[in-house]
């Protein structure tokens, strides 16, 4: 039990710690490259995407993957819109974020069942 619950912990961690780097690079483009405005909330979903499935891939292994990946989706969406909010000094929860929720949730569900599988076969 304590060894799914950290699992959970350093894959959500990692989903945050991933997109802030992504949102960290998308940043600097912005800068260098005259990306569009409208471009980044797009961009930005893929990057929270990307970094859940990673995370996923990376920290959780044995069995339960549906149920591990959907609990550190959640956490990791959560998480990182409360960091965006943060950061950017508005917080606001709106339908949004429950479309947001539903694909971090999804997200980590299948790279949850990914992942045990990969290390299964491994």
């Amino acid at each position: 039990m304590r060894k799914n619950i950290f699992q959970v912990i350093k894959s959500a961690a990692a989903a945050v710690i991933i997109s802030l780097v992504f949102v960290l690079i998308f940043t600097l483009l912005i800068q260098l490259c005259s990306i569009p405005m409208t471009a980044v909330k797009p961009v930005n979903q893929v990057f929270k995407i990307l970094s859940i499935a990673a995370g996923g891939l990376i920290f959780i292994r044995g069995d339960k993957g549906l149920i591990k990946g959907v609990i550190y989706g959640l956490i990791a969406v959560i998480l990182t819109y409360l960091l965006y909010g943060l950061i950017s000094r508005s917080l606001t929860i709106s339908w949004k974020f429950l479309i947001e929720i539903v694909l971090g949730v999804v997200a980590g569900g299948i790279s949850g069942i990914i992942a045990v599988n990969i290390k299964k076969s491994a």
